[in-house]
């Protein structure tokens, strides 16, 4: 029977973080058990592959039919393997803003104020612009700007600025309001997910076991405490044992599963499933929270804009080849090149929407392909107001969890979308953009309300940020206190997307890093 420390549940985000710095002085034997593979492939770490990652990299979940879009189920893309979403996401590095995590405190996440949190932030980071008092400039995450972006982003940027919307050159600094270029997580021409920061540089150590190809089956309680895991592979069933404790990070879907499976959740639906009740937590599953998101899609006569084409393919075709031979090129785009965060109400205390640009038409998530060429805006929802939840659908551990985000099922959120969809149009057709006479794939009268509602539900979905599903807090309901450690065992810490207790205004990645390094300064703590 093996024996570590410490075992991490999921290679991810934050399971690479935190697996990698409670590995990295030697001090204690680490395994990592990701249920994935390696991911290291050229469709993985080459960025502009992205929308061809294969389902051995990604779990392709589907909600549960969804009331506030008119019954339709969702797409939930999530990373399967080593980096986990960082290995599939659109690399764009964002932090959310001071108001995030000063709320989070106030909620009771004692500690986790933004200036408590800035701090890991800064360690995670080594932004290629160097450090100052927001950034780290030596981190293991390598951050930098984008080298080769495509001219159409550069013109939103443009038209936003023409109706007089600020630039912004950093949207990780004391402020997020503006529209520029996003900085990206590559590094050399390449993806540097989560898993290539700080997992493979360790490859290879005595005291770091990495073991891809693992199903978690089940945490291992005895007498309150955890103290190992049970792993299918290769069609095998083993148990690893953990002297000091387990860390789950498997995501905001992944880890309430992982708990309710090892008997820690609702009772009475354990009991439905047929599981036995190791501790009773009505929280876990509970408060999903996601960005509901709409995209709307202009289709250009010019061929500036990606597009599938006879001269477009050409493009790529050149590209891939630059890019396998230099590292160069425009195959390191992160497709969601230029963006920018707006406040729907001047007293709000930070932007609620935030706009992500592709020079690129998209449809149904890149799954349904357009012929010729034009450019897309995503406008999504960053403090929703509507909560869901993740159940069990069955108690086999390689069963796909029942997603239910509750989208739109609050008015407040489609009040908040209406308004940044018709922003979005503003900006898209200002000039210069509107010099591309681009033709809108979905008009509808912006100025009537049905219509537009009836729009937005027929065709809005996530842009991948679950979170809240083992809230953090230090109220007796929380599902971890602000150590992450798991109410009423001891042993198990969760580390994820999965602790928020509210959102963050803007994409999920960089936080959950965030959230590992933290979460293994509180194991060290505890088990020192």
């Amino acid at each position: 029977m093996d024996q570590f420390d410490i075992i991490v549940i999921g290679g991810g985000s934050a399971g690479s973080a935190a697996a990698g710095r409670l590995a990295e002085d030697g001090a204690r034997t680490v395994c990592l058990v990701e249920a994935g593979g390696t991911n290291d492939n050229m469709l993985v770490k080459t960025p502009g592959f992205m929308p061809f990652i294969r389902e051995a990299s990604n779990y392709r979940f589907e909600t549960v039919p969804q009331k506030g879009l008119n019954g339709r189920t969702g797409y939930q893309p999530r990373g399967r393997g080593l980096g986990g979403s960082s290995a599939i996401n659109a690399m764009v590095y964002i932090r959310g803003v001071a108001f995030d995590y000063d709320q989070w405190a106030s909620l009771g996440a004692t500690g986790w104020s933004y200036a408590d949190v800035l701090p890991y932030f800064k360690r995670s980071e080594g932004n290629e612009r160097g450090g100052d008092e927001f950034h780290g400039g030596d981190g293991p995450l390598n951050v930098m700007d984008q080298r080769w972006p495509n001219v159409t982003s550069r013109r939103f940027v443009e038209s936003a600025a023409s109706l007089q919307l600020p630039r912004t050159a950093d949207f990780n600094g004391p402020s997020n309001e503006g529209f520029g270029l996003y900085q990206v997580t590559q590094k050399d021409g390449e993806r540097w997910s989560a898993a290539r920061a700080y997992v493979e540089p360790l490859r290879g150590r005595a005291n770091l076991d990495i073991r891809t190809g693992a199903l978690v089956e089940k945490i291992l309680v005895e007498n309150g405490r955890a103290v190992g895991v049970v792993i299918r592979r290769g069609g095998n069933r083993e148990t690893l044992r953990a002297r000091g404790g387990v860390i789950l990070s498997a995501g905001a879907f992944g880890s309430p599963q992982i708990l309710m499976l090892s008997g820690i959740g609702p009772a009475a639906h354990l009991k439905n499933m047929g599981l036995g009740v190791v501790a009773d937590r009505a929280a876990v599953g509970a408060d999903l929270q996601d960005h509901i998101d709409y995209v709307s899609g202009w289709a250009t006569k010019s061929a500036e804009p990606f597009g599938n084409s006879p001269g477009g393919t050409w493009r790529m075709v050149k590209a891939i080849f630059e890019h396998r031979t230099k590292r160069t090129g425009i195959m390191t785009t992160c497709f969601a090149e230029a963006g920018g965060f707006w406040k729907s109400s001047p007293d709000l205390p930070a932007p609620d929407i935030q706009y992500h640009f592709v020079p690129a038409l998209l449809e149904d998530h890149g799954r349904t392909k357009v012929k010729g060429h034009g450019f897309s805006c995503h406008a999504c929802v960053l403090r929703p107001e509507s909560r869901g939840s993740v159940m069990l659908a069955s108690a086999d551990a390689s069963a796909a969890p029942m997603i239910d985000p509750g989208f739109l099922t609050d008015d407040r959120d489609m009040a908040t979308l209406r308004a940044g969809v018709r922003m979005m149009h503003r900006i898209c057709e200002a000039p210069p953009l509107s010099d591309y006479a681009g033709t809108d794939r979905h008009p509808v009268n912006l100025a009537d309300d049905a219509a537009l509602d009836a729009l937005i539900r027929a065709r809005a979905d996530t842009v991948y940020h679950p979170v809240g599903t083992c809230r953090m807090g230090s109220d007796a309901g929380a599902v971890v206190d602000p150590t992450l450690k798991l109410n009423g065992i001891d042993g198990l810490w969760v580390a994820d997307a999965s602790i928020m207790p509210r959102l963050v205004s803007g994409n999920t990645n960089a936080p959950s890093i965030m959230i590992g390094e933290r979460a293994a300064d509180f194991v060290k703590a505890a088990l020192n």
